[in-house]
């Protein structure tokens, strides 16, 4: 049984103190001259990285660097959905891992996620799609995953605002249900990690932007930054949206585009929706956070750019489409919206592993799914680093797939891109 870090007593005593005592969750060092390996990104995955290097591979000498704050990026404008219904079985092997892993989170960081096993529920609103997931379905259900289609019946048992009218426009024809997928809270996944990896060593280096990469023929020998050059001999990019621009810094080309992805909640209304939804035909999702909000999104731009603004053309195209599905959003008011930018392969498929230079590693490619992955994809990232060589789960995704042909094509089970 894990201890709480205060009692209930030193909470009413730090809150009437405006907490002027108050234990800080992490550390907030100067940069050493030197690190045995740095996280560049001190998102989810990079932190997360950063505490399985230190947990599973017993690397303390290492550091994460953030040009801005912590979970800054996007662990914090995402929708934090989680699933693992993916088509093809590598994809499945780490999505599955990373959510399984969800489950114990909390109770392995002592710190509160709010994973919410709630179902995930992808809608099959034309016959084409019903046979696409149907064969997913399968595929899942060869791998072990706990999926399965269910009837129109059952879609609207489990939401019962959803519009069954078998004459609309997008009727409900079944759907495929994930019920141990579901939902988390994203910043406490990335200050969970900060914890956690900060506790066993790891310094996190917030305000030190990353401007150079040192090489030395075709090794990685430090790093220049905001803050001064810090050497070292294995670097880790986990910078999701930028990563072009900081691979380029060492001259490796990526694969890769950045586009924004918005998404909006409503004003707060009493539970109607228990669990997530996502609605493909129509290219929107929507989940109820625990405040009463209607948590909306939908698919990326159309055109690449580094924007976290978003726009009220792409937000107005997505709740247009809900409505018909969901009568009730009609009404409600938004109550605010943002913008993240992701970075998206052409085949919807990470990129983890080694790059042609000697000690440099990336992890990027995630496009709009890159929360429901944080702990499969920390885990095997820290292994890639830590031995200097693929992670077994983390092997097909490999750089040179794009030279070699070797494509994993999700651009269907990544449903509304997410």
């Amino acid at each position: 049984m894990l201890k709480p870090r205060y009692s209930i007593f030193s909470l009413a005593r730090n809150a009437i103190s405006y907490h002027k005592d108050w234990e800080r969750a992490w550390r907030s060092p100067q940069p050493k001259t030197e690190y045995d390996a740095v996280i560049v990104g001190a998102g989810g995955h990079g932190l997360a990285t950063a505490y399985y290097l230190a947990k599973n591979h017993k690397m303390t000498n290492i550091a994460v660097v953030e040009k801005g704050w912590l979970g800054g990026g996007n662990t914090g404008r995402n929708t934090t959905i989680i699933r693992s219904n993916y088509l093809q079985d590598s994809s499945m092997a780490i999505y599955e891992l990373a959510r399984s892993l969800y489950e114990g989170l909390s109770q392995e960081l002592n710190y509160n996620m709010m994973f919410s096993p709630r179902g995930v529920m992808m809608l099959c609103q034309t016959q084409h799609e019903l046979r696409a997931f149907q064969r997913t379905a399968h595929a899942n259900r060869l791998a072990g995953l706990d999926c399965r289609m269910i009837t129109s019946a059952e879609v609207k048992e489990i939401v019962p605002i959803i519009n069954d009218d078998a004459n609309c426009r997008y009727p409900i024809l079944g759907a495929f249900w994930q019920p141990r997928g579901g939902t988390g809270r994203h910043d406490a996944v990335a200050w969970g990690y900060a914890r956690g990896a900060d506790a066993l060593g790891v310094d996190i280096i917030q305000n030190c932007e990353v401007t150079g990469i040192q090489r030395d023929g075709d090794h990685v020998v430090g790093l220049e930054t905001s803050r001064g050059v810090i050497k070292t001999k294995k670097i880790g990019v986990v910078t999701a949206g930028n990563v072009s621009t900081v691979m380029d810094m060492a001259g490796v080309r990526m694969p890769i585009e950045s586009q924004c992805l918005q998404a909006l909640v409503s004003e707060p209304i009493k539970p109607v929706l228990g669990c997530v939804v996502m609605a493909n035909t129509v290219h929107g999702y929507i989940s109820q956070s625990d405040k009463g909000e209607l948590v909306i999104g939908g698919g990326t731009d159309g055109y690449n750019n580094y924007s976290q603004r978003g726009s009220f053309p792409a937000l107005e195209h997505t709740v247009t489409a809900l409505v018909e599905t969901f009568p009730i959003i009609s009404r409600l008011r938004m109550l605010r919206q943002w913008g993240g930018i992701v970075d998206m392969t052409g085949d919807r498929s990470p990129i983890i592993g080694k790059t042609p230079v000697e000690g440099l590693y990336v992890n990027c490619g995630w496009g709009t799914g890159g929360f429901k992955a944080i702990p499969g994809s920390g885990f095997v990232f820290a292994d890639t680093l830590a031995n200097d060589r693929p992670h077994p789960i983390a092997e097909p995704f490999s750089l040179n797939r794009f030279s070699e042909g070797r494509l994993i094509d999700e651009s269907v089970s990544a449903a509304v891109a997410h």
